[in-house]
C-alpha cells in the first residue's frame, strides 16, 4: 500500500464508497475531527491506570468505528457502524466511575495532572466532532447513533478526566466569577 497516491492533490478526496468530495466537505469536516480526537487520545496513552488505559484503548477502537461509519454515505449490512451498544459502554463506565468520585456542585475548571488535562482537552474536540457531526446530519442523513456516540463520550472523557485527577492526588478548581 502506497502512503502518497496523488489523488488528493486537487483538493478531493475519496468516500468508502469511491465518491470523490472536497476535501472541506462536511462529511470530511466530521471525521476529520473524529481522527484528530483519536490521535489526541492517542498522546494521553498510558496513564499510570491499567483500567482508564484499556478504555482509552476501547474508545480509539470504537472511534474509528465512527471513522468508518462517517467515510459511507451509504453502508451495507456488514459494514462497521456505531450501534446502541457503543453508546451503552461509555454510559456504563461513567456509572461506574461516577461512583468513585465526590457529587459535582458547581463547575469546573479543565486542568488537573497531566493525564487528566489532556483528558479534558480531548473532551472539547470531542464536542466539536460532535458539532461537526450535527453540521452533517443537517445537509445529509448519517447514522444517529453516531452523533449520540460522540454527545456520551464528551461525558465519559469528563468523568474520565475527573477521575484521573481524583487518583492523581488533583484537586478540582472551581471557577471564579
Amino acid at each position: 500500500m502506497s502512503i502518497y497516491t496523488g489523488r488528493g492533490d486537487e483538493g478531493k478526496t475519496d468516500l468508502r464508497d469511491m465518491t470523490r468530495v472536497s476535501k472541506s466537505s462536511a462529511r470530511i469536516e466530521a471525521y476529520g475531527t473524529v481522527d484528530e480526537l483519536n490521535a489526541l487520545i492517542g498522546t494521553i496513552r498510558p496513564t499510570d491506570h491499567d483500567d482508564i488505559n484499556e478504555r482509552l484503548r476501547t474508545i480509539q477502537n470504537q472511534l474509528h468505528v465512527v471513522l468508518a461509519d462517517f467515510a459511507n454515505p451509504d453502508p451495507d449490512e456488514d459494514d462497521p457502524v456505531v450501534r446502541a451498544e457503543h453508546v451503552d459502554t461509555i454510559e456504563a463506565w461513567i456509572d461506574e466511575y461516577d461512583e468513585e468520585l465526590e457529587p459535582l456542585t458547581s463547575f469546573i475548571l479543565p486542568t488537573g495532572s497531566e493525564h487528566g488535562s489532556k483528558l479534558h482537552h480531548a473532551r472539547t474536540v470531542c464536542r466539536r466532532s460532535e458539532r461537526r457531526a450535527v453540521a452533517l446530519a443537517n445537509e445529509e442523513p448519517i447514522n444517529e447513533q453516531a452523533v449520540q456516540y460522540l454527545n456520551r463520550l464528551s461525558d465519559g472523557l469528563f468523568t474520565l478526566a475527573r477521575v484521573v485527577n481524583k487518583r492523581d492526588g488533583e484537586r478540582e478548581e472551581q471557577p471564579q466569577y
